[in-house]
């Protein structure tokens, strides 16, 4: 590494801490109805949505109301993404007049977009007409991140207020995050892209002429839009089947790192809408600095991996699969961010990663994508790691668990640990039936232990909601398109309903009041135990499949064995 990667990395991280406060403070207001910088811009339009839904926006609802409005609304944007594909060629905006989507690919497409996973088994720029990308998956990106903001302010609201049922209105808090927080933000960064020469257009698809004399076609569109609200609302999906290494995605080293920032913003800087909203920053901070440690320690693990030598590749730093534009250590670092935070996006092919980076970047999805993680679904799946947290440190010392001054009791912890095992159980049953059946088998690019990876990474995308993948598995058929589909709702929708059940718990309680014997949640000392448990489940859940698979590949490798 040289001197100028220390210095971009060390930046990327002082920006995105210097962010975290300025955007946690303005959603802080924004979510409680405070006046704020985008009032006098979108007020109006937020009172014409509601004036038009028929919306009350101060009626508050219990946790199931709040649950079933938001299962209606995520249910309505799938069977709406779904028939758009199916009938794509009939639809407007087909200037290259592609056909209609296979049904299964429809299938999984608009589980995927509208569980905030962004899967993708297909090549956009070959498979979805400009109407699709717009009208269907560029608004899911909008609507499927401010839902898992709406469902993180509910918790929010279960923890801070005590002996009561109200969360909070569902309509009212998606309403809020897409107009002042993700619109916005969108707006401004699409701006952006474009200006640094990221394609914004409606033209068929141009044909050049290659200095071969081979005639290539150049697809267009409207891809910064696009490519603006899938970063920032950790979604992941691309414009272009090559994502953020295409040039047309991702043309310079500043939109580079502009894209990257936008994969941490809006996760980082709800930990501080997180400590405002329950009355106490260092709360807040604390959670920031779990997230940060782990994904620091997990970038300085793949950085070494890389750059590591080894005879059988001449003693080179591995630059297979990396952009060439960016090198290495940009590659690492947004392979590392992304799969921390449930984007998916990627600006290098994880398939040629070494196998202790792929291994970093496998064991980010399979923690429960909580460092940082999804917009608004990181932080509520930092919550119930916490909620065990304390529960195992109430073990130790012989007191009931309270966390901001509520017990955890039976129920939370129940509802706890079915959110932990909701993912895993998928990553591990269904990776374990890919690898021993031949629809799962067949679509294997490489054997032995690197084609386990390839396997188990698709289904931890998938159960995480992360949406990236080896690139090294065919999973446009049946049979993945299915069962990572499956996945991704289990994924999704098996961690938001224990979530509100807690929220909804959790609201009925009283605060019990701070004394000598209360245990600290806001210190370094529960820092470290936080993280510790997060490693010890992951470590004892997944351990043995990782052990097959970039583990085992990594010591052959040594060997000079490679697949």
């Amino acid at each position: 590494m040289t001197t100028q990667d220390f210095i971009q990395i060390i930046l990327f991280f002082a920006v995105l801490i210097g962010l975290t406060p300025i955007l946690g403070n303005f959603m802080f207001k924004v979510f409680t109805g405070s006046k704020h910088l985008m009032s006098p811009l979108f007020g109006w339009l937020e009172k014409l949505t509601y004036k038009f839904s028929g919306i009350d926006p101060d009626e508050e609802t219990n946790w199931k109301s709040y649950t079933f409005n938001m299962l209606t609304f995520n249910f309505i944007g799938f069977i709406f993404v779904f028939f758009i594909q199916l009938f794509q060629a009939q639809l407007p905006l087909n200037p290259a007049n592609l056909p209609n989507v296979s049904w299964h690919s429809a299938f999984n497409t608009a589980v995927s977009f509208m569980t905030n996973t962004n899967w993708q088994g297909y090549s956009g720029e070959t498979t979805l007409s400009y109407f699709v990308q717009m009208i269907g998956l560029t608004v899911q990106n909008f609507v499927s991140a401010a839902t898992g903001i709406a469902v993180l302010l509910a918790l929010i609201r279960g923890l801070a207020r005590k002996t009561t049922n109200k969360l909070g209105n569902f309509w009212t808090d998606l309403t809020r995050s897409t107009l002042y927080v993700l619109l916005p933000l969108s707006i401004l960064f699409a701006v952006v892209l474009v200006g640094q020469g990221v394609v914004q257009n409606f033209k068929t698809y141009d044909t050049a002429q290659t200095l071969q004399g081979v005639s290539q076609v150049i697809p267009m569109g409207p891809a910064a839009s696009q490519i603006a609200i899938k970063q920032l609302g950790t979604n992941g999906g691309g414009f272009f089947n090559a994502n953020s290494a295409h040039p047309f995605e991702n043309p310079t080293p500043f939109s580079n790192f502009l894209e990257m920032l936008a994969l941490l913003l809006i996760p980082a800087a709800l930990t501080f809408t997180y400590g405002k909203m329950v009355g106490s920053t260092r709360q807040g901070w604390t959670i920031f600095k779990a997230m940060l440690i782990l994904l620091v320690i997990g970038l300085t693990i793949s950085l070494y991996a890389e750059y590591s030598t080894n005879p059988i590749f001449g003693n080179l730093h591995l630059m297979e699969g990396k952009e060439t534009r960016f090198g290495i250590t940009n590659s690492v670092l947004w392979a590392t961010a992304t799969s921390a935070a449930s984007n998916g996006s990627v600006n290098a092919m994880h398939d040629s990663l070494s196998p202790l980076a792929g291994m970093v970047a496998m064991i980010n999805l399979m923690l429960g994508e909580i460092i940082f993680g999804g917009v608004g679904a990181g932080l509520y799946g930092m919550v119930i790691f916490i909620i065990v947290t304390v529960f195992i440190a109430g073990l130790m010392v012989g007191r009931t668990p309270e966390y901001l001054g509520k017990k955890i009791q039976k129920f939370e912890v129940q509802m706890a640990i079915i959110a932990v095992l909701a993912p895993n159980v998928v990553i591990l049953l269904f990776a374990a039936w890919a690898s021993v059946c031949s629809p799962g088998l067949t679509s294997l690019n490489n054997s032995g232990p690197h084609g386990l990876s390839e396997i188990l990474y698709a289904y931890a995308s998938a159960a995480g909601n992360n949406g990236s993948a080896f690139a090294g598995l065919n999973a446009n058929t049946v049979f993945y398109n299915l069962t990572i589909g499956i996945g991704m709702l289990i994924g999704r929708f098996g961690i938001i309903l224990p979530v509100m059940a807690i929220a909804g718990s959790m609201a009925k309680k009283n605060i019990t009041p701070t004394s000598a014997g209360t245990f600290q949640t806001d210190n370094w000392l529960f820092i470290g135990l936080l993280i510790a448990v997060i490693l010890i489940v992951g470590g004892l859940t997944h351990f043995p499949a990782l052990s097959l698979g970039p583990i085992v590949e990594h010591l052959l490798m040594n060997n000079g064995i490679t697949f």
